[in-house]
């Protein structure tokens, strides 16, 4: 028996020594060849080309070798990867430009029908979908297109358009490889829509993203923007009245329209969450689980979000969300009730055991979440150092918007744009004057702090860095009381984490609401 056919039931620390062995050893090779390579502005694309070719001809023939030993096969991994990455060196170099990437999204797909790993088919899926996303970014939009995230709206959903081509190809030809590859440009796709959505609400102080989740600008672009999610959402229905028979009869349909309407007004309001949920209710026709639960957790995330559309006072977003799920209560009560009187069965054979312990999970794990959440809050209220931050004179206090204000505190630029996704996010030492007033110094690295000294994070928003949030909410018809703030009031803990807890006045006395 080969090595390769003894892989399958070798204990896994070995699988991952071996691999780990060949990754170690593919390093110092590949360094030596670069070097002969030399500067491609310099010595040419030549040698890029030749090692790009010949590292992804390798791999590709021990990868569909059924009897490759095993650290040959784990030994191709990495050299797909340098072989990807030459050849993009030198195409970037020769064909700058769409023609350039166009090529690189033919190889990608190409490599992706040639391999028959499937999660390698993901990857190579994933890197289709920002192949094409950085293609889209190079057509002129003559100015019409307005900002970075705005753009990338439209280029995300022109990769979801790929996708259901694909999707449709692939239940024409039954291609297996078209699968894996397609779920990779999905997951891409959820990505993108997640952070072009913006911060979702209870997470939005450890992973806020660099969207702008307000949606301002031309409010003529931000209606089709609105028409688009809408349109996609009927067409969720749509695939959901073609995939499954039994929702066209006469009862069910009526509780179809009531959804599909329900739906559709909410992404109206939401202009990501038309494509998320009709992906959802694609891969759910093909039975694609691990999908649906990506869609699913995609469309959390933009409902999420809504909170944080400040153009929209809290309780009119209040009114729409509670209207929304009273309407979807009573009809999942109204469908609950009718089957019940069709089957006639007793109404807890219904609901399986099963779906017994996860509708409760889900009630127990929602609610832990908002309690450790709020029980964080409080520990940092409870135990963080008061401290001052002067509110910026650029501030625009005077536009005050229903219940909220802008704020703008003094933040250094951190010098990692991706900062914000990694575990540890930036964070800026401040010097603390004899009243607790904070004046940012620097970022920070790992040198030690003198004792006037503290670590504030910075939290990623609209392209770039705030001290934990840039809007103060206060109750309506209490505006000209807040004009009055000259300071933000923090509690800080020793390692930067920091809330926002109140406004002051030029005298450092709080501001408080009726």
């Amino acid at each position: 028996m080969s090595d390769a056919q003894n892989a399958s039931v070798r204990p896994w620390p070995v699988v991952l020594l071996t691999a780990l062995g060949a990754w170690l050893a593919v390093v110092p090779i590949m360094v030596v060849v670069m070097y002969f390579v030399g500067n491609p502005k310099t010595d040419g694309t030549a040698g890029l080309y030749f090692v790009g070719v010949m590292t992804l001809s390798a791999a590709l023939v021990v990868l569909r070798s059924p009897t490759a030993p095993i650290f040959l096969d784990q030994l191709a991994i990495p050299s797909l990867m340098v072989g990807l990455g030459a050849l993009g060196v030198a195409i970037d170099h020769d064909l700058r430009g769409l023609d350039g990437r166009a090529l690189m999204l033919v190889l990608a797909t190409t490599l992706a029908w040639a391999l028959p790993k499937d999660w390698l088919r993901v990857l190579l899926g994933a890197l289709a979908a920002g192949l094409l996303v950085w293609l889209l970014s190079d057509l002129d939009c003559g100015g019409r297109c307005g900002n970075w995230h705005l753009l990338e709206y439209w280029q995300l959903h022109a990769v979801l358009l790929g996708w259901l081509g694909l999707w449709g190809v692939q239940r024409l030809t039954h291609a297996a490889w078209l699968v894996p590859f397609g779920a990779g440009c999905l997951l891409a796709a959820l990505v993108g829509l997640v952070w072009v959505t913006g911060s979702s609400f209870l997470v939005a102080g450890h992973a806020s993203l660099g969207a702008d989740t307000s949606w301002g600008g031309n409010p003529a672009r931000h209606a089709v923007r609105q028409s688009v999610s809408a349109v996609l959402m009927v067409g969720a229905a749509a695939v959901a009245l073609w995939a499954w028979p039994v929702l066209r009869t006469r009862a069910a349909l009526v509780q179809v329209a009531v959804l599909a309407a329900v739906l559709t007004a909410l992404a109206w309001f939401m202009p990501t969450l038309g494509a998320a949920c009709l992906a959802l209710v694609v891969c759910a026709a093909q039975r694609h689980w691990r999908l649906v639960g990506a869609c699913a957790a995609a469309a959390v995330w933009v409902v999420g979000a809504f909170y944080y559309q400040l153009q929209w006072p809290l309780a009119d977003k209040a009114l729409l969300l509670m209207a929304a799920g009273s309407v979807l209560g009573g009809l999942a009560w109204v469908s609950h009730r009718r089957v019940g009187t069709a089957a006639q069965v007793p109404r807890d054979a219904l609901v399986s055991n099963k779906a017994r312990w996860v509708i409760t999970a889900g009630v127990v794990l929602t609610l832990v979440v908002v309690n450790v959440s709020i029980w964080q809050k409080q520990q940092l209220i409870a135990n963080g150092q008061r401290i001052y931050m002067e509110l910026m004179p650029q501030d625009p206090r005077s536009l005050m918007q229903g219940d909220f204000m802008r704020l703008r505190f003094a933040a250094l630029q951190a010098p990692d744009p991706l900062a914000s996704l990694n575990a540890q996010r930036p964070r800026m030492v401040v010097t603390l004057d004899a009243r607790g007033i904070a004046k940012p110094e620097r970022m920070h690295s790992a040198e030690a702090l003198q004792p006037n000294e503290k670590l504030v994070q910075l939290t990623r928003k609209e392209g770039g860095w705030v001290v934990v949030t840039d809007a103060w909410f206060f109750q309506e018809g209490q505006a000209k009381r807040w004009e009055a703030a000259r300071y933000g009031e923090f509690r800080v803990l020793p390692d930067g984490q920091a809330l926002l807890v109140g406004l002051a006045d030029a005298q450092l006395k709080a501001i408080r609401a009726d």
